[in-house]
């Protein structure tokens, strides 16, 4: 099948588009911008799965209702270091930006932040919520537990999250180290873009509904965790350190039989490490970036092959995007349209 036509959007518009999408949709005008910013951030870096593609979901979760449109976000602290945020349903970015901010707000004054999150709806792209740390001068790290959509070693059929983990590390003059992975082999948003391609999905990245690996887009049902044993269990033990840690356990409820067991949410815990609490504040930042440095300069196995640390190639990604635009698949850019006329939102020219 010939690749699929898309359409070239500067950023700017991009987010205006999509912020004017959620503001028509009935969310408020700050948290429509942060749910764009998240999407577009994502967008922007290449992570097409979690950008703009997102967006007519994200819509159709609005008025469903499974996302609250309104949220009323809450924090709550027994501890300096420590917050819990009630996101209310809200949107993931919304929730987790708050977090985010929290978390640094902590960690300035305690030398560490942990804020977890409950009670949220598809969090996107975390690493957006690391790198916002990392722009503050800290170190951030973000776990993410959600439904139970991927297999689970000597389980039939969906048993454990495709849970996330980022972590973001600023570097003195250089892009952060960013390091932003699902516990499986392929997210579910990469296996809707292999089937709307018509191209077969890599080895051991997928399974149909009862388990059985497949590399056939129509038929795969659910990711396989990365590294077999190890995706699955980092996948556990995410869902011990955000959901049963904020008393809202998702695993346990899904299998339980409850249908409200089986309502969409997700929870999250982020973490800011302010590098100042442990030595030098202006030794860490240059340290890291010879490190990464010493990396980029070892002997390449392969010789013209760059070698790369996390997050560089998807910041190159972001300068080139900025200044060409975010293609986005016309199949989307249709979505987009007819959402736009849905809620009488102009349509950018591009």
């Amino acid at each position: 099948m010939p690749p699929q036509p898309k359409v070239l959007v500067p950023a700017d518009q991009l987010g205006a588009f999509t912020t004017a999408l959620f503001t028509a949709a009935g969310v408020a005008s700050g948290h429509a911008a942060t749910i764009s910013a998240v999407l577009t951030w994502a967008g922007l870096r290449g992570v097409d799965s979690h950008g703009t593609s997102r967006v007519p979901r994200y819509l159709e979760l609005l008025d469903s209702g499974e996302a609250n449109r309104a949220p009323a976000l809450t924090f709550s602290s027994s501890s300096p270091a420590v917050a819990v945020l009630d996101a209310d349903r809200a949107p993931g970015p919304v929730a987790l930006t708050a977090a985010a901010d929290e978390a640094i707000r902590r960690a300035r004054s305690c030398g560490i932040g942990a804020v977890g999150v409950r009670r949220t709806v598809h969090t996107g792209a975390i690493g957006y919520y690391t790198s916002r740390i990392a722009d503050a001068g800290l170190a951030g790290i973000a776990f993410v537990a959600g439904m139970p959509n991927m297999a689970y070693p000597g389980v039939t059929g969906a048993a454990v999250a495709t849970s996330p983990l980022s972590i973001a590390v600023p570097a003195t003059g250089r892009a952060p180290a960013l390091l932003d992975m699902a516990t499986a082999g392929i997210a579910l948003g990469r296996i809707a873009q292999y089937r709307n391609a018509g191209r077969e999905l890599p080895p051991g990245t997928a399974a149909t509904a009862d388990g059985t690996p497949t590399t056939d887009p129509e038929l795969a049902k659910m990711p396989l965790p990365l590294g077999g044993v190890k995706g699955a269990g980092m996948s556990l033990v995410f869902e011990l350190l955000t959901s049963v840690l904020v008393g809202a356990p998702i695993l346990s409820a899904f299998h339980s039989g409850d249908p409200q067991g089986r309502v969409h949410r997700q929870n999250a815990l982020l973490l800011a490490l302010d590098p100042a609490a442990f030595g030098d504040p202006t030794a860490f930042g240059p340290a890291v970036a010879t490190t990464l440095e010493t990396l980029k300069n070892l002997n390449p196995a392969d010789a013209g092959t760059a070698i790369r640390y996390p997050g560089e190639n998807s910041a190159a990604v972001a300068l080139e995007r900025t200044a060409s635009g975010i293609p986005v698949p016309a199949k989307v850019w249709s979505e987009l349209r007819t959402a736009a006329e849905k809620l009488a939102v102009p349509v950018p020219a591009v």
